[in-house]
């Protein structure tokens, strides 16, 4: 079925899901000084599971329970880089459902911790295969037991469409209709692929940015010629495709805490590095999705 937002609203209603959304939207003055466009930075670690996953996981679980999927003793199963999985086993915990993440044995300690702090069962893959080597044994684990409810992130509509109904739209009515560019790395690709639905027909640029080669650092993006492919990618939801050094984007993750407090993963680093990019080159007021917080990357060599 088709979810709305009114429908998901009413089914997490007084629970912490309910609190999924409604991110916060601020100025990158320090950082944004002196270029030709307003630097703006949605933070989704706002959200109560800590990351921009937190919208996907909650649609993704409310559409396949609605569509009759989580019978009595189903397990969600999913891949994930590591904010997927908390989000997934966050939302489980509250809708009591089993939960199952696969996961490269590369993610940081502290996304490993937090998934079982959910309740939800780890399963650690290959960290020289990443998110793809994830994917093909989450595809494997679901071909062979009924029990699993695989909810594949990377084509469930359910993850863009979160974005379209909710992250586009309250963008626009947080700018009151002033956003001009919207910039965001690529993943799933659900934020970029929803928010355009939402907001390039009102004429806002859509940027979307990948690492610059295959044996990158920035966790959760992917570097599209030589990854997976995500079924709901579609290039045509961008104007403009950008790459992005993982040198550079450690940078600007570290100029974020120091100038801007703003204490974020360094997907936030990357994705912030190219706005300021856009912003050197173009006028307008740009907004730049900051998708998670530093604290999950404390034990990783960005924080050393």
């Amino acid at each position: 079925m088709t979810l709305t937002a009114d429908l998901v609203r009413e089914r997490v209603r007084g629970t912490i899901l309910g609190r999924i959304g409604d991110t916060p939207l601020v100025p990158l003055r320090r950082i944004g000084a002196g270029l030709r466009g307003e630097l703006w930075a949605k933070i989704e670690s706002a959200n109560p599971g800590g990351s921009v996953k937190d919208r996907a996981a909650l649609w993704m679980v409310i559409a396949a329970e609605e569509e009759g999927r989580l019978r009595d003793g189903a397990v969600i199963l999913d891949a994930t880089s590591g904010n997927t999985g908390i989000a997934l086993a966050m939302v489980c915990a509250v809708r009591r459902h089993l939960a199952q993440l696969v996961m490269p044995d590369k993610v940081s300690l502290e996304r490993k911790r937090i998934v079982r702090a959910f309740g939800a069962e780890v399963v650690l893959t290959d960290p020289l295969e990443g998110t793809d080597g994830a994917i093909r044994e989450a595809r494997r684990l679901a071909a062979t037991d009924t029990r699993y409810a695989y909810l594949d992130q990377y084509s469930n509509p359910a993850n863009p469409r979160a974005h379209e109904l909710t992250t586009g739209p309250e963008i626009w009515s947080q700018t009151d209709g002033r956003v001009t560019h919207f910039v965001a790395g690529v993943g799933t690709s659900g934020t970029i692929v929803g928010v355009s639905a939402a907001l390039r027909p009102r004429g806002v640029r859509i940027v979307a940015v990948q690492p610059d080669n295959a044996f990158h650092g920035i966790d959760g993006w992917k570097h599209m010629p030589t990854a997976l492919r995500p079924a709901i990618w579609d290039e045509r939801a961008a104007d403009e495709l950008r790459v992005m050094a993982t040198d550079d984007a450690t940078a600007m993750t570290k100029r974020l805490a120091r100038e801007e407090g703003i204490f974020s993963g360094v997907s936030g680093g990357a994705a912030v590095a190219a706005a300021a990019a856009v912003a050197r080159e173009q006028p307008g007021r740009i907004v730049v999705l900051i998708a998670d917080g530093g604290e999950r990357y404390l034990s990783t060599p960005l924080w050393e």
